[in-house]
């Protein structure tokens, strides 16, 4: 599979070198040349098959030739080595629990899986890669936790002071080795922006091969369109006209949801479910897509005012409003909105969602509104716990840490602190 710059001035190249680079050098994120769709049978017989298998079958397209087959399954299996079952609150709403992971996050999957492909194109080279990662709130401790240990490989993570949760921190902060945190005075946007200028900058890149883990990623990205099928395996049987309502902040996981559209899973809609971080809600609702820089809330993995992903989602739709439209639905809402609901959600179904679970809820909600016969699934992207205190400020009752929060807990934090691209570049060097 060769992937091409959305930017269209960069030459086509393999998946490998999409993976190593990270951006393209006209600045456009990378997108696969095709998208086969899988034989019907194999969604007619998904019930027989396990993770793994419906994951190989899922990624090979994207990743053939440069690994091979007995290697993918390998990189599958170890990716894929905890659950994502499908809890039903009632007839017309289920949650997609994807924080069993080691960090607790959705991103474990696509982290997990990044740090073994580059591990693997990596093993015969004697050339460090550093792989540059901004981070919102989880990205960061997934890819820490994912490429901790990995020959040849240092990670520096930049995130935003005080727009993390303390254990969102932890996670990033306290693992050592190979894994560098920068404290950056500013927001995701800033951090994110540090990074594309990175990525371009000739007197850096002629001295270190820098690569991203942030879902701009090809490698990052592709593989959470596999946890759209299991919840569909889990649910096809008992319910018609599914519809996954994803919490959305960069859009790279509602967009991997597409892509598993694209290779048949019949799913019949998506919502873009938005904090008040909302520049597609707009767009959706004026054709005007009109960045604005974020806002903080307390479902801080959203927090981002110009989401990378949406231009392939646009690409989905070769920039067809209408068609976009047809497949997408988007809601904002507030602070408040959030908390009422995760308050809801406790009360009703004695069920601890986070604020971003709580965003997807609302997002069901609303669409179940106009559209009584779907079933939909939000997305819990990550675990309560990992936002402690705001969960138990709404629901007023103490949480107990997960073993996986634990082992972090009283770590030495480790980070340094930047406030511009130069200070970035300077550490980079040193």
């Amino acid at each position: 599979m060769n992937y091409y710059s959305l930017n269209k001035e960069a030459e086509n190249t393999s998946f490998k070198d999409a993976v190593i680079k990270g951006l393209a050098p006209d600045k456009g994120l990378y997108f696969p040349e095709s998208i086969t769709p899988l034989p019907k049978s194999f969604f007619d017989n998904i019930d027989n098959l396990s993770h793994t298998e419906i994951a190989f079958e899922a990624i090979k397209q994207f990743v053939s030739p440069e690994i091979p087959a007995s290697v993918l399954k390998t990189i599958v299996e170890e990716t894929l080595s905890f659950d994502f079952p499908v809890v039903k609150l009632n007839d017309n709403i289920s949650t997609l629990e994807l924080f069993h992971g080691p960090t607790m996050a959705f991103k474990d999957v696509g982290a997990r899986f990044m740090a073994r492909c580059l591990g693997y194109f990596n093993k015969d080279n004697t050339n460090e890669v550093t792989v540059l990662v901004a981070t919102s709130g989880d990205t960061g401790g997934a890819v820490a936790n994912g490429f901790l240990g990995v020959k040849g490989v240092n990670v520096v993570i930049l995130y935003p002071s005080g727009k993390v949760s303390d254990i969102q921190e932890m996670q990033l902060t306290t693992l050592g080795q190979n894994i560098k945190a920068l404290e950056v005075d500013g927001t995701f946007d800033d951090c994110q922006a540090m990074v594309k200028t990175a990525f371009l900058d000739e007197t850096l890149t002629s001295k270190m091969q820098l690569t991203s883990a942030n879902s701009i990623n090809v490698a990052r990205w592709l593989p959470q369109l596999f946890y759209f099928m299991f919840a569909y395996k889990q649910l096809h049987n008992t319910h018609e006209n599914i519809v996954f309502s994803v919490p959305s902040g960069n859009f790279g996981n509602v967009c991997a949801g597409m892509m598993a559209q694209q290779l048949g899973l019949p799913i019949k809609h998506f919502i873009a479910s938005n904090n008040e971080n909302n520049v597609v809600t707009r767009y959706l609702d004026s054709e005007k897509y009109e960045p604005k820089p974020s806002v903080q809330t307390i479902s801080n993995a959203m927090d981002v005012g110009a989401p990378s992903n949406f231009i392939r989602i646009q690409e989905i739709y070769k920039n067809n409003f209408s068609a976009l439209k047809e497949n997408i639905s988007s809601y904002s809402f507030s602070d408040d909105e959030t908390c009422e609901a995760m308050l809801e959600i406790f009360n009703t179904y004695n069920y601890v969602a986070d604020p971003h679970g709580a965003v997807g809820y609302l997002g069901s909600k609303n669409y179940l509104k106009d559209n009584p016969n779907a079933h939909c699934v939000f997305l819990e992207t990550a675990h309560p716990t990992k936002f402690l205190d705001v969960v138990e400020k709404v629901i007023k009752e103490k949480q107990p840490l997960p073993e996986q929060i634990q082992s972090v807990m009283g770590r030495e934090k480790v980070a340094v602190s930047i406030a511009t691209y130069n200070d970035l570049k300077d550490f980079l060097l040193s």
